[in-house]
């Protein structure tokens, strides 16, 4: 197993992100399904959202006992919004979980750092730099389609309601969408999931 394979697990197909320690971070290769950040509008960070809950209790419950005994439990930092200094809230520890935004601008799908670290300097105020090079590398499909197809990160955007996202053309929506509050007839925001976890390897 290297970084950047694609591995199956379960029956989803994921990509590697980092290997260490006999462990492996893998991310879904897709967005598998569309679920809103949060049950209902109000603040909220990661450590508390009905999202987390759902990926570390009923999706996990999915996995067969061979499978479980496989994903490792780890810490997550989660982190202010470095644009607007939003609260990320306590620490988690997850079975499953979401990336945050400095590991998908800085970490996994290329190294836009600088952008990050320099909000000050940039011409869009919600929007991360829409001609950052490493924007294609975070497309995702769903259901074959890509555009429109954006998907939930665990950091919280300009306020507590809001959750930061990645357009379906790669770009950041460091701002957030409301959790609930969108375009879909019932009301709800659902935004595309793509769960990452920690793999021991075997």
């Amino acid at each position: 197993m290297l970084i950047g394979d694609k591995i199956t697990f379960d029956k989803y197909e994921w990509r590697v992100l980092e290997i260490r320690d006999n462990k492996a971070l893998i991310i879904t290769e897709y967005i598998i399904e569309q679920r809103s950040f949060h049950n209902i509008c109000q603040d909220i960070t990661w450590a508390e959202c009905s999202l987390r809950e759902y990926l570390n209790h009923e999706f996990y419950e999915n996995f067969n006992e061979t499978d479980k005994s496989r994903i490792i439990p780890t810490i997550n930092k989660n982190l202010d919004n470095q644009w607007y200094g939003t609260k990320g809230g306590e620490d988690t520890k997850d079975k499953i979980f979401l990336l945050d935004i400095e590991e998908v601008v800085c970490r996994y799908f290329g190294d836009s750092s600088l952008i990050l670290e320099n909000p000050g300097k940039q011409k869009y105020k919600y929007w991360f730099n829409k001609k950052d090079e490493n924007n294609s590398k975070r497309i995702a499909k769903y259901e074959g389609e890509t555009w429109g197809s954006w998907w939930w990160l665990r950091s919280m955007g300009r306020s507590s309601i809001k959750a930061v996202y990645v357009h379906g053309d790669g770009n950041i929506g460091i701002q957030g969408n409301h959790m609930v509050i969108g375009n879909k007839s019932d009301g709800f925001c659902a935004g595309g999931v793509r769960p990452a976890l920690w793999l021991g390897i075997e």
